[in-house]
């Protein structure tokens, strides 16, 4: 086991523990959450829980004249440095310590957050695994970079790696990393990376994962959850620049994305048309006002993939997601707390949770990624009562359990050949009371009204109102 010399200074991971135990802390989490409401998954960890940030920022400042650039303590403004981070891409680690020194022999003025002065600020790496392009953003407080055309070349020169260059303006004293302003020095300004089989245009604002390889461990498992035909009309909400929706658009029949932020709909629709994706179309504005504003026109969706920020999302897009009548919800959260908190808005509006995959996004650090999926309740239209009595199987004192098989064949004979579940099975007989077989997967859940009406007697199996076959 690897171990960090500053990990309790600097606030970003934890290594106490052996990645083993921190994957299982994380899954108690998940399930002390999400157990009641629906089967939890054992997570899935990742096959190297090492230098696995592949977007990496340092800030810059002085401590007694002397260049430092690293991340900030917590809850502070202390730039904490390490030479070679644990989690953090060792390519971007390097680009970062080379234009330290380039800072020094350059002798570019560094910011200082209290006077407000200086020119270098910040520095952004983004490495795109799956293609080997490389960005760079140079953070500034000034348009003027002295010697920048120098800066620059020394710099490709000693990494060759580096596909693109840009210089971000950001002369604001708040804690945001970028400003509005960036300006390509050197290559395209933006680098393409490949996720699931799609690529994906990323400029220096664009938001993706910073995990490659449990990204499309998560995007996978969210598009299997969906069970794509190949008919399906999808919604991805809160789309960003398009990335769930397009690796499942190649198993759907039309996407449509739906996204504030306007560039990212900018970014969306030109990576649509990188991939040669023709089934997708992404709109600008607010999820809930576009859902309810499209159910007006009497659009409906079969599937809505969601992955909100991690404030999760609102009663508001909750009745709006109802509107738009999808079969099934695939939910992907980064945080637990607020899924947890979520899930029973939807079940509140017709929504069951039925299976919630942990996925250790970020290994060494507290957070954890869950993919939820949800199915809508639909109410049985045809019902008939059916009680079943221990003594009609003619069963021994001795065998006063039924087997499953034995109460499935009862109810077969004597309704027409009606089919039940084990399920189905297991919830009334909990219900009157009689203990299951130990290894039994107990439901999650309980009174799911297409099921039916509780059962009203002890005696045996117990009166239960069932889904007539259709």
């Amino acid at each position: 086991m690897k171990t960090c010399p500053v990990s309790k200074a600097c606030g970003g991971c934890n290594q106490d523990k052996n990645y083993e135990a921190t994957l299982d802390d994380k899954q108690k989490i998940v399930e002390k959450h999400l157990s009641e409401m629906c089967k939890v998954e054992r997570i899935l960890g990742a096959q190297d829980p090492y230098y696995y940030r592949n977007k990496v920022h340092a800030a810059f400042g002085k401590i007694n004249s002397k260049v430092v650039c690293g991340t900030y303590a917590p809850g502070s403004h202390k730039i904490i440095e390490n030479s070679e981070c644990l989690i953090e891409n060792r390519l971007a680690s390097a680009i970062i310590l080379t234009i330290k020194k380039l800072a020094v022999s350059f002798k570019t003025p560094i910011f200082d957050e209290r006077k407000g002065d200086g020119i270098l600020r910040r520095v952004l790496v983004r490495v795109g695994e799956g293609t080997g392009e490389v960005m760079v953003v140079i953070v500034v407080a000034q348009v003027d970079f002295p010697g920048k055309k120098a800066f620059v070349k020394e710099l490709i020169s000693r990494h060759k790696e580096i596909t693109t260059v840009v210089f971000n303006l950001n002369n604001k004293r708040d804690s945001m990393i970028l400003g509005l302003k960036s300006i390509s020095a050197y290559g395209k300004g933006y680098i393409i990376e490949r996720i699931c089989g799609k690529s994906f245009k990323l400029s220096p604002e664009s938001f993706c994962q910073i995990n490659h390889a449990q990204t499309e461990v998560l995007y996978g498992k969210a598009v299997e959850f969906a069970s794509l035909s190949g008919n399906e009309r999808i919604l991805d909400a809160y789309c960003g620049i398009g990335t769930i929706g397009l690796i499942a658009s190649d198993k759907a029949k039309s996407l449509v994305g739906i996204e504030l932020n306007g560039k990212a709909v900018v970014d969306a629709t030109s990576n649509a048309k990188y991939n040669g994706v023709g089934n997708a179309s992404f709109r600008k504005g607010d999820a809930s006002e576009l859902m309810l504003a499209a159910s007006l026109k009497g659009e409906r969706f079969d599937v809505v993939f969601l992955d909100p920020p991690r404030a999760g999302t609102t009663p508001e897009f909750v009745n709006a997601c109802k509107s738009v009548a999808p079969e099934k919800i695939v939910y992907i959260s980064c945080s637990v707390e607020t899924l947890a908190r979520d899930l029973n808005l939807f079940k509140k509006a017709g929504f069951m949770p039925q299976v919630a995959q942990p996925v250790d996004m970020f290994p060494w650090t507290e957070h954890v990624e869950t993919v939820c999926l949800l199915s809508k309740l639909h109410e049985a239209k045809h019902h008939v009562s059916v009680k079943l009595d221990m003594d009609e199987l003619d069963l021994t004192a001795s065998e006063s359990k039924a087997t499953y098989e034995e109460i499935k064949k009862y109810v077969a004979e004597h309704y027409d050949g009606m089919k039940v579940t084990n399920l189905y099975i297991a919830q009334v007989m909990r219900k009157c009371g009689i203990e299951l077989a130990e290894n039994f997967n107990l439901p999650k859940w309980e009174g799911a009204k297409g099921l039916g009406a509780l059962c009203s007697e002890r005696t045996g199996v117990g009166t239960k109102t069932a889904k007539q076959p259709q």
